[in-house]
């Protein structure tokens, strides 16, 4: 096997073994957009460098305040490798951008091995993770690209990591934006919802320069409808079809105490819809929903415990679970943004459908247009969606499905200042604690 000695400098090698000394995580320049492949049966793989072989230097620690802008190749994921010869790659389709934001936090320690796995996107479908942080993350996202190299998924072909989001959502077709900032003791829910807009208003800007432009865009950090409209309004150059706020945890949860209730494995449960906001006031609609294939009103007769009981349970959810495991959910978030993503790329079956928070422009339901609302969708497979008409609504349903319309009307006044729609005015009827916000 050759071997090549990773640091700021670049040199061909010949030994035996493949070094990666303390000094592959020194940083490369963002020059190197580089696939790791397979090695190959000759013994002088080649490695680019961004400096001549005449100004190669000793290799000096970078501070990672000397990051900033960049978004780089790391480690093993430098090498480049001839491809042409490896039989088991012929099946492969071609690579995929995937951006993650606060690809440092403990969500995207879970997600991230499961994209790099091929669990997400298949088994042959060869991934380039892009990763985004901040200065205060930037070793731990060292870390997590450590990891990643130290997991040898062959389905893994780049990794780059930055604090810039122009740079590390470069040609990006699905961008997964998890990072945001929490709820801290006597901070008031308008001035999360400023600060988050902000970031968010920031990364819309970046994905409209520099991402593909079909990405897809998935918008995970609090508030995430009001996130996910900010995003959207700041990247016109992308459909706002593309954008979705994540309430398929929501969608999990309440077909988890669906299936408990009844008696029966949650695969019997389908037709799950969250509608609205992913705050307390989220309606999860047992009405449309289905056991065995027959509505849930029919199999689970305590209609008391549907309207009150189930609903506050699904609705708080988030909060319950701080309480006992001492922060917010992690793993199940990561594995709902894995079941979101599928539900794109695969056809819905026949019959079901999943819920997204999306662009209400358009809908059928008569729910106000121009903001991101938790509806029912269905996709043929091809990463897009379309919105379910045959649904049915009783009073009950359409008085809670307004009050989460409210809210988020509210929440859009709160942000104008950040969508170009004027000066911010936040007249929040009430704080609806969002799950995982404190």
């Amino acid at each position: 096997m050759a071997v090549a000695e990773l640091s700021t400098s670049c040199t061909k090698t010949h030994s035996s073994q493949l070094s990666l000394s303390s000094s592959s995580s020194s940083r490369f320049s963002h020059h190197f957009r580089r696939s790791f492949r397979p090695l190959p049966t000759t013994r002088n793989p080649t490695i680019s460098c961004s400096v001549a072989s005449d100004q190669v230097q000793t290799p000096i620690p970078v501070q990672a305040q000397d990051l900033k802008g960049k978004s780089e190749c790391y480690g093993v994921f430098c090498l480049t490798y001839d491809l042409q010869a490896e039989e088991e790659t012929k099946s492969w389709k071609k690579l995929i951008n995937i951006a993650v934001s606060g690809a440092a936090g403990m969500i995207s320690n879970h997600l991230l091995f499961k994209i790099a796995s091929g669990e997400v996107f298949g088994p042959n479908q060869p991934v380039a993770l892009k990763l985004l942080g901040s200065e205060r993350s930037i070793q731990a996202l060292e870390g997590v690209a450590m990891e990643l190299e130290d997991s040898l998924f062959p389905l893994l072909r780049e990794v780059s990591i930055g604090i810039n989001p122009y740079e590390v959502f470069q040609d990006a077709e699905w961008a997964l934006l998890i990072g945001a900032k929490p709820r801290g003791p006597g901070m008031e829910r308008a001035d999360l919802l400023d600060i988050n807009g902000q970031i968010f208003a920031e990364q819309g800007k970046a994905l409209n320069a520099s991402a593909s432009p079909n990405v897809k865009v998935i918008v995970v950090g609090n508030p995430c409808n009001t996130n996910a409209l900010i995003c959207m309004k700041n990247a016109p150059n992308i459909p706002a079809k593309n954008f979705h706020a994540l309430t398929r945890l929501d969608e999990n949860r309440a077909k988890c105490q669906l299936a408990l209730k009844a008696g029966v494995f949650y695969d019997q449960v389908s037709n799950m819809t969250i509608w609205g906001n992913h705050s307390t006031t989220q309606v999860p609609d047992f009405l449309n929903a289905r056991i065995k294939g027959l509505p849930v009103k029919e199999v689970i007769k305590d209609h008391k415990w549907l309207e009150e009981e189930f609903t506050e349970k699904v609705q708080k959810r988030g909060g319950v679970l701080i309480k006992k495991w001492g922060r917010s959910s992690a793993a199940s978030t990561a594995v709902s943004i894995v079941d979101a993503i599928r539900s794109l790329i695969t056809p819905t079956p026949k019959g079901d459908w999943f819920s997204s928070g999306v662009y209400t422009n358009g809908n059928p339901y008569g729910i106000v247009e121009d903001i991101v609302f938790s509806m029912p969708c269905r996709s043929k497979g091809d990463g897009d969606y379309e919105l379910v008409k045959d649904v049915i609504f009783d009073d009950y349903l359409l008085k809670r499905i307004k009050k989460s319309e409210a809210e988020l009307l509210a929440e859009k006044r709160c942000v104008a200042h950040l969508t170009g729609e004027g000066i911010g005015f936040c007249d929040l009827p009430e704080d609806t604690m969002l799950p995982g916000e404190m």
